[in-house]
């Protein structure tokens, strides 16, 4: 294996179904705009009438990837193992770079296989592979509709109806790991149930000497953005928040109750919770602190549960951001783990097939659980392996069910445009740190920014 560098739904309802889901199941202008032969009318290649294996024929999927996540590479090499004309060509970059690139990548370099930001001017541009054709061949259209509906995308450019552009590898959710040694120096046996008292276990371990979390807002990436958006379902609505990253109309992100969220992770960083060098922390700086014990927090989504339990077994946790009362509903980025086709692959009908494979065969549905830590994708009947319930996959796929219960589901912010993260999210986040920003003008930024874009 070669490893190189009808009425549209609002996205409330599409959030809602998704997270019913979830519950049923356990209880993210082109240059380029040509497209192939057969592309559809709104410009996304399909292929209606197509064969939908890898054939007998030796195959090559290119793959264009986030970096530093093991469950791509377990299922490539799984799969390469039950089918050995298959190899993939994978290519990996930060998610951020990944978001800056991908326009032009899938029109001058277009890979079978793509971990995908956000969609809907991918879509527009004629840049993915409409994959109706595939869904009804292979029956993903009876599966739960909320599975996909984030992945689908309508003539106006707006998620939760119309076409499959996208499919997941599995449902990601973020919360709060937790170093178990760390929380008992500081006398914490339990999980908090409110924001006040999560406040107080960061202030207790700062007393400690313990950095409370190290969490990474350097380089390309504001890591800042999972806590301020575990804040904001804290402090409001998460269906306000999905209208948002769905360009829903007149949808804000600087509201009241977000300005106070934005508020409250200013008091963290002033109080000196986070890493002094926290600006210059990348992703795979802060896993490795943390697994090393440096740090009491992180937040961060159960794609590293499976890393967590091999690399920290019996030392780590996980709970959901506690809301401001106790007993209060919850929310988490809730999301399938989307990856897409470009219009131009080379060999979209296999990796239509791999998609599949990955929700419906055992073994890959293992290796979902167990490498990545979350649910996958697929039938509600679908096998499920037994995890241990103490275990951090254990924590976290029971931290799923609660967020079905709770309607709790958002998608990630960072997702509402195609260059929001990269290009206002991360460096606004990076000037809050350094006191160059404000909570309420960090909104207003952003907000600019958005509404710059989906007008532009």
């Amino acid at each position: 294996m070669s490893r190189s560098t009808g009425k549209p739904r609002s996205a409330a309802t599409a959030a809602s179904l998704f997270l019913a889901s979830i519950l049923a199941l356990t209880a993210c202008s082109a240059p380029g705009s040509d497209t192939t032969d057969d592309a559809t009318a709104d410009g996304g290649a399909t292929a209606a009438d197509g064969d939908w294996t890898c054939g007998e024929d030796d195959v090559a999927l290119s793959a264009y990837l986030e970096t530093g996540f093991p469950l791509s590479t377990a299922l490539f090499e799984e799969f390469e193992k039950q089918y050995p004309n298959v190899t993939f060509d994978v290519r990996e970059d930060q998610f951020a770079v990944i978001t800056q690139n991908a326009p032009r990548v899938l029109a001058d370099n277009p890979p079978d296989l793509m971990r995908l930001p956000q969609m809907s001017d991918l879509v527009g541009d004629g840049l993915l592979y409409d994959l109706d054709a595939a869904a009804e061949h292979f029956g993903w259209d009876e599966w739960p509709a909320s599975q996909l509906a984030q992945m689908r995308v309508d003539e106006e450019g707006r998620r939760g109806d119309g076409p499959l552009y996208a499919m997941g590898k599995n449902y990601s959710m973020t919360g709060v790991f937790y170093n178990t040694e760390l929380a008992e120096q500081i006398g914490m046996t339990e999980a908090p149930k409110t924001l006040a008292e999560l406040d107080e276990w960061m202030q207790k371990a700062k007393d400690a000497g313990i950095t409370p979390s190290n969490q990474f807002n350097g380089g390309a990436t504001g890591g800042l953005a999972f806590p301020l958006q575990l804040l904001m379902a804290s402090y409001g609505d998460v269906d306000a928040i999905n209208d948002w990253t769905f360009q829903q109309p007149d949808a804000r992100i600087d509201t009241e109750n977000n300005v106070k969220a934005a508020a409250h992770l200013k008091k963290w960083i002033d109080a000196g919770y986070f890493a002094d060098d926290i600006n210059s922390l990348d992703y795979s700086q802060m896993m490795g602190q943390f697994i090393d014990g440096k740090s009491l927090f992180i937040f961060n989504g159960d794609w590293e549960s499976g890393t967590l339990d091999s690399q920290m077994a019996g030392k780590a946790g996980f709970f959901l951001m506690p809301p401001l009362e106790e007993g209060g509903k919850v929310g988490a980025m809730s999301a399938p783990l989307t990856f897409g086709i470009s219009s131009k692959a080379k060999n979209p009908e296999c990796a239509a097939f791999f998609f599949d494979w990955i929700a419906t065969n055992d073994e890959a549905r293992t290796i979902a659980v167990e490498v990545g830590g979350s649910h996958p994708m697929g039938p509600s009947d679908a096998f499920m392996p037994e995890v241990d319930p103490e275990s951090v996959t254990g924590q976290t796929l029971a931290a799923g069910a609660t967020i079905a219960e709770d309607n709790g589901s958002m998608e990630f912010i960072a997702n509402a445009t195609g260059a929001i993260y990269a290009k206002s999210w991360t460096p606004n986040l990076q000037k809050l740190v350094a006191g160059d920003q404000t909570a309420e003008g960090l909104l207003q930024a952003v907000q600019a920014d958005y509404e710059s874009e989906i007008n532009g």
